[in-house]
């Protein structure tokens, strides 16, 4: 197996030599991880995206005097969208620009509905004035799924719901794409228009460089890191957590196979770790303290007051079977790659440098120790 995907791994990287991509949400955590590795691989990166708005941030780390272009707008600016898709004629368009949190759905749900609706449906339209594009990837979430807090894994084909307002409106977006798909893009005239839609659903990514707030991993560098204890607002929660970089070749491995097969590889994808890796907050926040040291403390915040769903689980069967894709790391590792990456940089290793090196170790092997 370690064989085959590092077969796999080479001809990905000839795919992407030269490539044209354009990348809506570049500036954020996963984008700024994907399009470091897309430069890795020779691609040709245009991104789009606000300014990065939080200090630290990874994106200015990693791509302080980079190759790729960056234009700073924003996804619900239809004609700028629609000049920077236009003006760089990509062969690719990633679109993960969102607004991410579900606390901040709460706080700002009619920005989140903008941005993640709207957002998308202006993507779209714009690549339908984009004659280069041949493959469309339209990142949601594993939160698309009406949450019956069943204890089995939910399927592609799973109703689409949303209880709290960034869960819903990354439900919206998976029928804009659809609609789009049908009424513009249809399988049917495929030879027509040339253009193969998909939308990737992760898990609960961690990672290396994620100083969002109300997130885990980075609460959990920042309380570690400065000696304070941190508060865990839902310590029974279980989600299914990945490394960034696992999802993040699914995206490529979709976009490779959409550009090269078209529609066969349309619709909606899970991409979620091994059934045994979706843990709950506080098994997380236990080995992430028992790996940072004893400094580490942390408490219960019961001052919580919204609604989160408790179980959620990803069924990767189809991404298996049809993609060829599957988790690579075990969550231990995952964590690892994680804590390392924060204790590395917080004590003065270069954050592009680190990127980089965890890049080249998880490309190189089918497990990274």
């Amino acid at each position: 197996m370690g064989r085959w995907i590092t077969a796999l791994e080479g001809l990905v990287s000839m795919f992407w030599k030269g490539r044209k991509v354009f990348v809506t949400g570049h500036t954020g955590f996963k984008g700024s991880w994907l399009t470091l590795w897309l430069e890795q691989l020779g691609a040709d990166v245009m991104g789009y995206a606000l300014a990065p708005d939080k200090q630290p941030n990874l994106f200015e780390a990693v791509h302080g005097g980079s190759a790729i272009k960056s234009i700073l707008g924003n996804v619900c600016d239809q004609p700028a969208l629609h000049k920077a898709i236009t003006g760089h004629d990509p062969e690719i368009v990633i679109h993960m620009a969102a607004q991410p949190l579900v606390r901040l759905s709460y706080e700002d749900p009619l920005t989140t509905y903008a941005t993640n609706v709207l957002g998308t449906a202006n993507l779209l339209e714009a690549v339908r004035s984009c004659k280069s594009v041949r493959a469309v990837v339209v990142i949601t979430t594993d939160k698309v799924y009406e949450n019956k807090e069943w204890i089995w894994a939910y399927r592609e084909n799973d109703s689409l719901g949303g209880f709290d307002p960034y869960s819903s409106s990354k439900a919206c977006a998976e029928l804009v794409v659809s609609s789009f798909r049908d009424s513009f893009f249809p399988i049917s005239k495929y030879q027509d228009h040339r253009v193969a839609i998909a939308t990737p659903r992760a898990g609960n990514v961690i990672g290396g460089g994620d100083w969002s707030k109300d997130r885990l991993l980075p609460d959990i560098a920042r309380a570690f890191a400065s000696g304070e204890v941190l508060k865990i607002r839902n310590p029974k929660a279980t989600r299914p957590w990945q490394h960034v970089l696992e999802p993040l070749r699914g995206y490529l491995l979709l976009a490779q196979k959409l550009y090269e097969h078209g529609t066969k590889f349309s619709g909606g994808w899970n991409l979620g770790p091994e059934y045994a890796d979706a843990k709950p907050v506080e098994w997380i926040v236990e080995y992430a303290a028992n790996e940072w040291g004893p400094s580490a403390k942390w408490e219960i915040d019961r001052s919580q007051n919204f609604h989160e769903a408790q179980m959620l689980m990803l069924d990767w069967t189809k991404a298996w079977l049809e993609l060829g894709w599957r988790p690579r790391l075990q969550l231990k590792d995952a964590l690892d790659l994680t804590v390392g990456w924060y204790r590395d940089v917080l004590a003065g290793k270069k954050a592009r440098a680190k990127c980089v090196e965890q890049i080249e170790r998880y490309q190189e092997s089918p497990t990274v120790p």
